[in-house]
């Protein structure tokens, strides 16, 4: 097992399951919790982002495979996606930008048409393989219809995007207009987006 990643919530492996290369997310104990307690919310989030990786696959949002889920040891089994993170491809170069700006637009667009909110949705937490964007890293996620709630994605998003691809801000345009497309209410989140932006300008004034 070779470490992938590690993060304050959570601990990433490549590893060999059954014969596939797979990816095992374990959530980190944490250790100043009442160990009940803390295997209580840890089981409560896996749950809760299985769930939503499920009903995003369901959706025809690209999301990893899912082979194994284990809550006892905290853990969940995915297959290793073999792309690198939208992130790096923007900054890098290579792939066809514009291309890739319309289907992050499109994953968005479906997230939010399925009231699924990502929690985290920045070009981090996209990897890109062939054609596709795969979304991943749902732990922070919510089922929800709010406007509220996937304005404040959709806000995290443009603030991860233009702060990670400031010399290249222009494609954010592209990502909005193919989220519009693709959701029907996309047109209200991105007035959502404008207060948000609004309300946070206030805020450091005072």
């Amino acid at each position: 097992m070779t470490v992938h990643r590690v993060g304050a919530e959570a601990r990433l492996d490549s590893a060999r399951w059954m014969g596939r290369d797979v990816v095992v997310k374990r959530r980190v104990v944490k250790g100043y919790r009442h160990p009940s307690l803390d295997r209580s919310l840890q089981t409560s989030r896996i749950r809760n982002e299985v769930r939503l990786m499920l009903e995003a696959r369901r959706a025809g949002i690209p999301v990893p495979i899912l082979y194994s889920v284990d809550l006892e040891n905290n853990r969940i089994v995915m297959a290793e996606v073999c792309g690198m993170r939208v992130k790096d491809a923007l900054q890098g170069g290579a792939a066809d930008s514009e291309a890739v700006c319309e289907r992050i637009g499109e994953v968005a667009g479906r997230l939010h048409a399925n009231d699924i909110v990502h929690g985290d949705l920045t070009t981090s937490n996209m990897l890109l393989e062939g054609d596709s964007v795969v979304l991943i890293d749902f732990s922070l996620g919510q089922k929800t219809s709010e406007m509220e709630d996937k304005g404040v994605d959709m806000h995290l998003l443009e603030e991860a995007f233009l702060s990670a691809h400031h010399d290249r801000s222009e494609l954010y345009s592209i990502v909005k207009d193919s989220y519009v497309r693709t959701y029907a209410g996309g047109a209200e989140v991105l007035k959502k987006v404008k207060e948000i932006e609004k309300r946070g300008r206030y805020t450091r004034k005072e």
